[in-house]
């Protein structure tokens, strides 16, 4: 047994020896090879500057020298050379252009000859208009106060004088038809008033003691009265009047301000669409706007139209007047 075990270690060891050398010759083999590869890539790149220099020399004893040109160019001649007899150097004054000249000198008199020619037609065509001119006179002596006639009034209708003139009469009689159409304005404190919208009162007028304000949540002084109203509905002037002011008020929106004469004004506020314009008269029941969305200052009331009477500035129960 003894015996069979050290004989298979001795084969182990065998095989193990062979196996290590057969690794070894394959490493060095590869090793071998890849150096001839990188060194064959580093020749690739590698100049010859001896080959350099001797392609130089060879091209250097193959041009030829600058005599040699010379005597080439010598024996080629000038006349052999393109050459442009009508070309002419900048700034040379020895060459000159005669061909050039002549055509010039050539196209100026042609030139000359047609402009005689054509003050020639031009004074024929003249001669012919005076002619025809003179037999339409001798042919018509009685249709020249006709003309003259024409004449005169061709002038007066591009005349300023007559167009400013006339401008004033017009205007002289509008304003005249003007104070014709407006009306005098006289309210009393016996004239009433017409309903501008019909509607609730919401807030009535109250300058003695103070009102309830929902909105603002307190109590204050009120010199008109609030009318509920729908938005969209149609406002109409409570009485005769020409408009003072049409504006805009943070509190009440927009405004139309009429006087009503005698010191009376009307303020209409809480306004949309409005139909009227500054200076423009206004009779009474005409439409001057539209119901709009309240203000903030008026948001629980709803939508109104803000009715206000004054007399030389100090407000006026309408409630007096309101018919």
């Amino acid at each position: 047994m003894a015996r069979r075990n050290r004989s298979s270690i001795r084969k182990e060891r065998i095989i193990m020896l062979a196996s290590s050398v057969f690794v070894l010759t394959a490493l060095t083999v590869t090793g071998v090879y890849v150096n001839r590869n990188n060194r064959a890539e580093q020749e690739d790149y590698v100049v010859d500057f001896e080959a350099l220099e001797e392609q130089g020399e060879q091209t250097a004893e193959n041009m030829m020298s600058g005599e040699e040109l010379d005597t080439l160019f010598a024996e080629v001649g000038t006349d052999d050379l393109d050459y442009d007899p009508s070309f002419q150097e900048a700034n040379s004054l020895k060459v000159e252009n005669t061909d050039e000249d002549d055509k010039k000198s050539k196209s100026k008199s042609s030139l000359d000859t047609e402009e005689e020619e054509t003050d020639q037609d031009v004074s024929k065509e003249s001669d012919e208009k005076e002619n025809k001119s003179g037999e339409k006179k001798q042919d018509e002596p009685d249709n020249a106060e006709d003309k003259k006639k024409e004449d005169e009034e061709e002038a007066g209708m591009f005349d300023e004088t007559v167009d400013t003139a006339q401008n004033k009469e017009v205007l002289e009689e509008a304003e005249a038809i003007s104070t014709t159409v407006q009306p005098a304005l006289d309210f009393n404190e016996e004239d009433g008033l017409v309903w501008p919208i019909v509607g609730d009162v919401l807030i009535n007028y109250s300058m003695d003691q103070t009102v309830y304000f929902p909105t603002l949540q307190q109590y204050k002084y009120n010199p008109a009265i609030v009318i509920s109203a729908a938005q969209g509905e149609s406002i109409s002037a409570a009485a005769d009047g020409r408009v003072i002011s049409v504006g805009y008020d943070p509190v009440i929106g927009n405004t139309v301000v009429m006087d009503l004469g005698n010191g009376y004004e009307l303020t209409y506020g809480q306004l949309e669409n409005i139909t009227v314009s500054e200076g423009s008269y206004v009779s009474v029941g005409d439409g001057i706007g539209t119901v709009a969305s309240p203000t903030k200052y008026y948001s629980l009331e709803g939508t109104n139209v803000y009715f206000m009477l004054t007399k030389d500035g100090a407000p006026v129960n309408p409630m007096s007047k309101l018919q």
